[in-house]
């Protein structure tokens, strides 16, 4: 018995040494992407969420494409007029087929967003083309959106990740099934754990380098991590892993670490109706207090950039030209004695902040709470799981809160969430700033097609921001992209989506 116990375990080891060393091969024919959440819908009609947008903009061409500066260009449609602020005229390109080889035309643009104005689809990407009155498709190539009234932001909307165009009579079934004219083809779907894609070789534009991709789902940190390092995973941008990771990632022989400004900014909102916040001195000498450099060296490991906007400094519409908060706890002192809050013991006031708990977030909160009492405001921390938190923030039950734009903030019509019109539930104006100035210059931008007037005016509402602060501006994070050395030719651009797969390729093996 002795001796066949060793003899039995010899045995399996020889049988399953083959199989560990296959299964750690990777296939030289698939990129493994690990994110970390299923995409909720793949009609891009419907999916909001950031998974659902980026894997759509990859099997779903829009009309228009967005460049590095965060402006909008070609896409489906080759070229565009805009004869008077209410018509915008679209050319689409010839040739173009669908995945099932259908041929691509004016029909299919009018049916995608009929369906999404008349109800056929219901979804809350509906309420961005509010103001179209209707669509003609005059002939094959040629479609003409009507609007009730100028709206500068639907070139926008109309543009990468907003709304890719379906097949005409497209309903529910584009759900399970997506079918689209871009660079790759829907292959399946497995909620929480894979979406597989594939090259579109009769692909209209530049193909794709590669032949498939499949999208690992992996909510947890410390695994998306160890996927990466056994090399069953190739790529992750912008994974819930903490800095320090990335660093220790950076060490490994098979891997290569990628980073560029991104556009995902950190912030804290107000509540300006609470009694002690609606004071803009108090908002500013809180901003004197902060001290970012240090979190964004420690906590992010230099990983972000200063923020005066809610813009990043890509956008063709940022102005960094405005009042700017350094660190200077003898000015936010000044501030808080002048609002007539004495220190009494070292402490002037309680504020509340809220929080999810999020490690990261905690972290840096803890830092926050560090940095205001040098000044004499003691900060009380309250975390919540996230959605608890989100809800609190939507409805406006909190004095201080940290969250940050991903995406949304890329277009200057962000601004609409500090417009008075936009109180909840009616709007993302969650700490019920009102300026009657900033109104009106928001609702003069909307309806201003010619983007140098546009740019003006929005220069203008950022200064006043900048000196009212109805939120702080923290950091701007980069964009991390961390990949097996098989994977070449990675192109990050400052949305941090997924376009780097359209060049990426895999090396021979």
């Amino acid at each position: 018995m002795g001796r066949t116990i060793p003899a039995t375990l010899a045995l399996l080891a020889a049988l399953l040494t083959p199989l560990l060393s296959c299964s750690s091969q990777p296939d030289p024919n698939t990129l493994v992407m690990v994110i970390e959440s299923s995409p909720t819908n793949l009609d891009p009609r419907i999916g909001q969420d950031a998974q659902s947008e980026r894997i759509d903009n990859l099997i779903f061409d829009d009309l228009l494409s967005r460049g590095n500066n965060l402006d909008v260009a070609p896409g489906l449609a080759e070229r565009w007029e805009v004869p008077d602020p209410q018509t915008y005229i679209f050319h689409i390109h010839h040739g173009v087929k669908f995945h099932d080889g259908r041929p691509l035309t004016s029909r299919d643009v009018k049916w995608t967003f009929d369906s999404l104005l008349t109800g056929k689809i219901r979804s809350p990407k509906a309420s961005a083309y509010r103001f179209v009155e209707h669509l003609d498709a005059p002939d094959d190539l040629t479609v003409v959106f009507h609007m009730k009234e100028p709206d500068a932001a639907l070139l926008w909307n109309l543009s990468d990740g907003a709304v890719g165009i379906v097949p005409a009579g497209s309903l529910d079934e584009m759900s399970r099934h997506p079918i689209g004219s871009g660079p790759f083809k829907f292959v399946s779907a497995e909620t929480d754990k894979e979406v597989v894609i594939e090259r579109n070789e009769d692909y209209w534009g530049d193909k794709a380098k590669l032949a498939r991709v499949r999208f690992a789902i992996v909510p947890d940190a410390t695994t998306q991590a160890l996927e990466l390092r056994k090399g069953s995973g190739d790529v992750i941008i912008n994974g819930s892993f903490p800095p320090d990771s990335v660093l220790t990632l950076k060490r490994e022989s098979s891997l290569a670490v990628e980073s560029a400004p991104g556009t995902r900014l950190a912030y804290l909102g107000f509540n300006l109706r609470d009694p002690i916040l609606k004071d803009a001195r108090i908002r500013q000498a809180i901003a004197y207090a902060l001290d970012r450099q240090p979190m964004i060296d420690y906590l992010w490991r230099g990983e972000a950039q200063p923020a005066r906007s809610v813009l990043p400094p890509q956008s063709w519409a940022y102005n960094g030209n405005v009042p700017a908060y350094s660190h200077d706890p003898d000015k936010a002192r000044a501030l808080l004695d002048a609002a007539g809050y004495p220190a009494i013991n070292g402490v002037r006031f309680h504020i509340t902040m809220k929080t999810s708990t999020d490690e990261n977030t905690r972290l840096m909160v803890a830092v926050i709470q560090q940095q205001l009492r040098e000044v004499g405001i003691a900060l009380d921390i309250r975390s919540f799981e996230f959605g608890t938190f989100f809800s609190d923030v939507t409805h406006g039950a909190f004095q201080l809160y940290g969250l940050r734009w991903i995406g949304g903030n890329e277009d200057p019509d962000i601004f609409y969430i500090f417009h008075s019109s936009r109180f909840p539930p009616n709007g993302a104006n969650r700490g019920f700033y009102s300026n009657p100035k900033v109104d009106a210059l928001i609702d003069q931008a909307r309806r201003e097609v010619d983007p140098k007037v546009r740019k003006l005016i929005y220069a203008e509402v950022q200064r006043i921001l900048a000196e009212e602060l109805p939120s702080i501006n923290l950091w701007y994070l980069d964009n991390v992209l961390v990949h097996n050395k098989r994977v070449r030719n990675l192109q990050l651009n400052p949305a941090g989506n997924y376009d780097f797969l359209r060049t990426a390729e895999l090396a021979a093996p």
